[in-house]
């Protein structure tokens, strides 16, 4: 490596009380170190991180293809991002143009010949769009924020664009780097739905003060279905506290649509804060309690499967309304669990003040829940 490289040398002294080094070989900008590892794989990495990680390497350890030799794989921290990051500005477009086009579809109820004959009338729905992708991008980067500050490896948000209901799947940041301790694993884990509600609350207030949209009359016929996004408790503490309706006795009346913007908020938070595997409530409960968190993951699918069998066989609902909604997460959750939960390499406790944060944060993720988020009713 040449001197003026921005990293040093990895500090090949940091595993000779816990590595027995036969060869070291380069592969581009990784260092790959070859022996038998004299302690298991988690402890090697909690002796000789800091030392690494001080010259600028991350490590992980694997076996090599013959598989009688373990590796120890270097390689250099990325700094931040590097030039532009194409992949997640074309997400970010595309998500635009398609929480655009369904909230100008579904939202602002502008007819689809007319969005045929003019695409720029998708541009009506802009504060829809403005609304869902605040609260999704605020919370990604409170993640990438705290991620940063603990000198974790991340990238930047990926917008995920979609169809129905909302346009987008939500967004996704990718941790590249080893988690150093449970306090950096917390502050990472809790620092997106924090943000996110924070995003959640301003975004929900302006719209429940703007004033309501009018539904074409052709859309509300008696007897038709209507689907029908029920308010969590915290969608109608806003309202309380500004003293506006979340909803009119008049068909062809209806809230805003910066308002669904909050809703999609609550719901992500939600979803985001079940204790399984890598979502931020894995991350959270993680960090709060060890490694007790994979048994709490383990009740995670069975509460979501129970909850879709109550309300399909005790309340009547079908499998279009919230009973498809949490058995798909039930599936989910398992696959999510399977994959584990990130394993920082300092395992020592939080301390109390993140303990109570982490409480207040399952509690203001609990304002946001509702066992049936979604319905059909009959007008």
């Amino acid at each position: 490596m040449d001197s003026g490289d921005s990293v040093e040398l990895p500090p090949v002294e940091a595993l000779q009380s816990v590595f027995n080094l036969h060869e070291t070989r380069r592969d581009g900008e990784h260092v790959l170190y070859y022996g038998e590892s004299l302690v298991p794989e988690r402890m090697l990495v909690r002796e000789v991180w800091p030392a690494f990680r001080n010259a600028g390497y991350e490590i992980h350890v694997t076996s090599a293809p013959s598989g009688r030799e373990d590796v120890v794989v270097a390689r250099p921290v990325t700094p931040g991002v590097d030039g532009i990051p194409w992949k997640n500005v074309a997400l970010f477009l595309a998500t635009v143009v398609s929480t655009m086009v369904v909230g100008a579809l579904m939202w602002y109820h502008i007819p689809f010949a007319e969005v045929r004959a003019n695409p720029l009338a998708v541009l009506q729905a802009w504060p829809f769009t403005a609304a869902v992708l605040g609260v999704l991008t605020t919370h990604e980067l409170g993640h990438y924020v705290a991620s940063r500050y603990h000198g974790v490896d991340v990238s930047l948000p990926y917008l995920v664009p979609f169809i129905f209901p909302f346009g987008t799947m939500g967004a996704i940041i990718q941790m590249r780097g080893q988690m150093p301790d449970r306090k950096a694993l917390f502050d990472i884990g809790v620092a997106g739905p924090l943000a996110g509600l924070v995003a959640t609350v301003v975004v929900t207030a302006v719209g429940l003060l703007l004033a309501p949209m009018s539904v074409p009359e052709s859309l509300v016929r008696e007897g038709g279905q209507v689907i029908v996004f029920n308010n969590p408790p915290l969608l109608d503490l806003i309202a309380a506290a500004l003293g506006r309706p979340t909803g009119y006795d008049d068909p062809t009346v209806a809230v805003h649509p910066v308002v669904i913007g909050g809703w999609v908020g609550m719901f992500f938070t939600v979803l985001n804060l079940l204790p399984v595997g890598q979502l931020d409530g894995g991350h959270i409960v993680r960090a709060m309690f060890g490694e007790a968190q994979e048994r709490i993951a383990a009740v995670v699918p069975v509460v979501l499967f129970g909850l879709a069998a109550y309300l399909h066989y005790v309340r009547g609902y079908t499998l279009n309304e919230s009973v498809g909604l949490w058995a798909f997460w039930g599936l989910l959750s398992v696959a999510i669990a399977y994959r584990g939960p990130a394993n920082p390499v300092d395992d020592s406790p939080i301390g109390t003040s993140r303990m109570a944060l982490g409480v207040l944060t399952f509690v203001l993720g609990a304002l946001c829940f509702l066992l049936v988020p979604i319905e059909i009713t009959t007008m």
